[in-house]
């Protein structure tokens, strides 16, 4: 049986049964809202590692227009697209979602060029990872993500690290902003001038998690 988790503005949502996932917690995704709320209404969001989806759900509902989801864990890839299914019938407008069922770095290096991709995915105002603490994700998602086709030239990545193991940004990336809340570190970084691009693209409608 699934568990619930609630968010900030009061709606209930699935959460993955066990250990196997780490659901962002409640303060920590009112944090990242209220700090990317400039940038929320009508961006495009791409969450690397999702888990349950609740931090797309949150930025569906602050006016994202559009949000894609990579998750590796098919039980957990359903949960999310059901939560984002649901967060999205509730709103007035209708953001376009797509749930993948794939390992992020994966994923990434198949997809990350636009003529491989036939323009399929939009260029991401907003990034989050949130790869499993402790994990040897970060850089190669980061390295992945720096020459890809996907970001728009003003996008920020968010990093959520464990405060014991938050790293250092790594070269080229800029760091703008890094936070601390309890044991989680927020870290949010850009690309350098000669890494922009700022065509976009058309998002896919959400595909079946399998």
């Amino acid at each position: 049986m699934s568990a619930f988790l609630r968010l900030s503005g009061g709606r209930k949502l699935k959460s993955p049964p066990g250990m196997g996932t780490r659901p962002t917690t409640a303060r920590v995704r009112e944090a990242v809202m209220n700090l990317l709320a400039h940038k929320l209404e009508g961006s495009y969001w791409l969450d690397l590692c999702s888990g349950s989806g609740a931090i797309c759900c949150e930025a569906l509902e602050r006016g994202a227009k559009g949000v894609v989801a990579v998750e590796r864990d098919s039980r957990t890839a359903k949960i999310c697209k059901s939560n984002l299914a649901e967060t999205k019938s509730g709103l007035d407008a209708v953001p376009e979602i797509s749930v993948f069922c794939d390992e992020a770095l994966r994923w990434l290096n198949r997809n990350k060029k636009e003529g491989d991709r036939s323009q399929k995915y939009p260029k991401f105002d907003l990034v989050y990872l949130d790869p499993p603490y402790g994990s040897k994700l970060y850089l190669p998602i980061l390295k992945a993500l720096l020459t890809s086709e996907f970001l728009k030239s003003k996008a920020l990545v968010v990093c959520e690290y464990s405060a014991d193991n938050a790293m250092d940004t790594p070269s080229p990336w800029i760091e703008e902003d890094r936070r601390k809340y309890g044991s989680t570190v927020l870290v949010m970084v850009s690309r350098p001038v000669n890494c922009l691009d700022d065509t976009d693209s058309r998002l896919p409608q959400i595909n079946q998690a399998k």
